[in-house]
């Protein structure tokens, strides 16, 4: 709850919470395409090309991969939240940079990011929009909010992993189903089929992933990384059960022995007994000193 009211209260900063479906808010033609900030420890990258429903240009792209990279940078921040100003995620690549002749820009749902990323979906999420919510690791919907692969509509591929990830989130059919008729998805939908983490109501899904991102930071880093990459290595790297196992385990001695063992004398000292998970109250880098 603290957090949700720390949002409240930069309602009007750059990641303000009008979040509707058919809010409006347009900066100037000189804002930056992508905004950052924190709450707490969890950074904070907003889309803010709110004219064009958050559309992805060869700038926007390039300002989006920059504002990555360096929150991977940052030691001081284990989770991000992305997500669009002005009531919408985003609605896919810049058709009028399309329609001019120019390629798609390669933006960075091509290229795992380092740490966790959770996605703050309201409004349109639709075309290269989808693909960038499949992108990040968790995606908090908005009941009213718009997922499709819109770009059938127009001859627009998935371009950016979309049709990789999607039939490994909901499965074959139901991916082929939004693949081959482009229909819209609702957060209702989304929710049911797994596509969505969280089904949140219109206005809140920035604050509850804010949560959501808070409550991850708040683990031993360096297993939760390690955790994470072996997923994604059994998902789309191992070449079979038995060898993404393997890797797991190889990846995870280190954080074993830094973070496991003194969490299992914390354990037997009392701390987290029947499932209770507020068991942290030492700064995240104590865990990464032990």
């Amino acid at each position: 709850m603290a957090v949700l009211r720390l949002l409240r209260e930069r309602a009007n900063g750059p990641f303000g919470l009008q979040r509707c479906l058919f809010s409006s808010d347009r900066p100037a033609d000189a804002a930056p395409h992508v905004l950052t900030g924190r709450v707490g420890s969890v950074t904070t990258i907003a889309l803010n090309r709110t004219a064009s429903r958050n559309s992805i240009s060869a700038e926007t792209a390039l300002q989006l991969t920059a504002a990555l990279r360096r929150f991977e940078a940052d030691t001081t921040s284990p989770v991000a939240v992305l997500h669009g100003r002005g009531g919408n995620f985003c609605s896919g690549c810049d058709l009028a940079e399309l329609a001019a002749g120019e390629e798609p820009p390669p933006g960075p749902a091509g290229q795992p990011c380092a740490k966790p990323v959770v996605a703050a979906v309201d409004g349109f999420a639709v075309g290269g929009g989808l693909e960038l919510a499949l992108w990040c690791d968790l995606r908090v919907v908005e009941e009213t909010a718009v997922l499709g692969a819109y770009g059938r509509r127009f001859g627009v591929p998935l371009l950016d992993g979309g049709a990789d990830r999607l039939p490994l989130m909901v499965g074959l059919s139901r991916a082929l189903d939004m693949i081959l008729t482009g229909r819209t998805v609702s957060g209702q939908e989304a929710f049911e089929w797994g596509l969505a983490n969280r089904l949140v109501a219109c206005g809140t899904a920035l604050g509850q992933a804010v949560n959501l991102a808070s409550s991850i930071a708040k683990f031993p880093a360096e297993c939760v990384a390690a955790d994470r990459r072996a997923a994604y290595r059994a998902a789309f790297e191992a070449a079979s059960p038995q060898e993404a196992l393997r890797e797991a385990r190889a990846a995870g001695r280190g954080p074993l022995e830094r973070e496991g063992r003194h969490g299992a004398r914390r354990f037997l000292a009392g701390v987290g007994r029947h499932g209770k998970f507020n068991i942290h109250p030492e700064k995240q880098e104590e865990w990464n000193r032990r």
